[in-house]
């Protein structure tokens, strides 16, 4: 058997959630068949930690896929060729993108329908290619794979697809990520917030991550606490807005912000174990991966109450409206003040990330595999 993958986002230090998912799932996969021969298909010349075994073969395609115009040239052309010289039964794409003129079967896994419930996150030609393709790529799919049930139901409302084609294969998580000892905690927030407690945001700067709504209700509990919390910034900035700036310029509370930047996998499990919560509050989110990550490592999770969130978090969480400001604030307030809420939701969580890990998910992946190629 042969199975071409598309893995253009395997990128050494660069990696995101669709990334990571590659990563997670196809290492394992890989390993676990060394009956399959795996076709990797890169952009770009690969790192040689993405050649998970000798059942591998790496491909490099042209042009790299930067731009929505080589996009297009990619898959419909560079990717094309590959198909047609390497003749797989089957072409994955962990990131939905397919090759609408090749007649090879396909297997999409689409993370989530992001631009359109909220179009006005993304970059006109970009927003006008994720709705002409996307809907094709869904049609021309044998099968699709997505990361929550929310998900699913989207594709099936939007897009028309049976319901009986599409597999839910939920995120993992890292098994390194663990509580902290109490020596440990204090160590860590030594290092990173002057010895303070601290909220946590993890993930991509963007307008969609809502943290605007997340600073302004900080700095209201603040306000109204006067608690020595601090509130840790953690993710590469896409887009800093000039008004956060000017929200922490204008309060007495604004040097309790921390913006740390992109982190590696040993910080980040420092920072998550020290943290005193995580602050999630998306406008949208497909599965929302430092939710598990969170709950994994010991800490409660305040997170919308909207799209997927609910479904991954279940009651392990405090659920709000990202909307309100007012609703953000009190959640942290509570957590602040009632230390048996924040114990049950800590206790809550971990059996909760009990739900999710990496082996089940590329499980559930080379499931759908074996569904697509009957």
């Amino acid at each position: 058997m042969r199975i071409a993958v598309n893995t253009r986002l395997l990128l050494k230090g660069k990696m995101e959630g669709i990334g990571w998912f590659s990563y997670e799932t196809l290492s394992r996969i890989t390993q676990s068949h060394p009956e399959v021969e795996f076709i990797f298909i890169f952009d770009r010349k690969p790192s040689s930690d993405f050649i998970f075994s000798e059942n591998v073969k790496a491909v490099v395609v042209h042009p790299q896929a930067r731009h929505p115009f080589l996009w297009y040239l990619f898959f419909e052309f560079g990717v094309k060729r590959a198909l047609d010289k390497y003749k797989p039964d089957l072409f994955l794409s962990p990131d939905g993108w397919l090759s609408l003129r090749s007649n090879i079967a396909q297997l999409a896994v689409i993370h989530d329908l992001n631009f359109e419930e909220h179009p006005e996150f993304i970059e006109p030609l970009v927003l006008r290619y994720y709705r002409w393709f996307f809907p094709r790529f869904a049609k021309k799919a044998k099968r699709v794979v997505t990361v929550s049930n929310y998900t699913k139901q989207d594709i099936v409302t939007r897009y028309g697809i049976d319901k009986n084609l599409i597999d839910v294969v939920y995120n993992g998580v890292n098994d390194r990520f663990l509580p902290l000892s109490e020596e440990g905690i204090r160590t860590v927030r030594k290092k990173y917030s002057k010895g303070d407690p601290y909220l946590l945001f993890v993930g991509l700067i963007h307008p969609r991550k809502n943290l605007k709504n997340q600073l302004r209700a900080f700095l209201k509990m603040k306000e109204e606490t006067g608690s020595n919390l601090k509130y840790l910034i953690v993710g590469a900035k896409y887009s800093w807005e000039k008004e956060l700036d000017e929200l922490l310029e204008s309060s007495i509370y604004g040097k309790d912000v921390i913006v740390l930047g992109r982190q590696g996998l040993n910080q980040l499990i420092e920072l998550y174990g020290a943290a005193f919560a995580l602050t999630y509050v998306s406008y949208f989110e497909g599965f929302g991966i430092p939710i598990v990550e969170a709950m994994k490592s010991g800490i409660p999770v305040i997170t919308s109450n909207t799209s997927s969130m609910p479904e991954i978090t279940g009651k392990s969480g405090l659920l709000v409206s990202p909307d309100s400001v007012d609703e953000i604030a009190r959640a942290m307030k509570d957590l602040w003040q009632d230390t048996q809420l924040r114990e049950q939701l800590v206790s809550s969580g971990i059996k909760r990330a009990e739900d999710y890990s990496w082996d089940k998910a590329a499980q559930g992946l080379f499931s759908s595999i074996q569904k697509a190629l009957v």
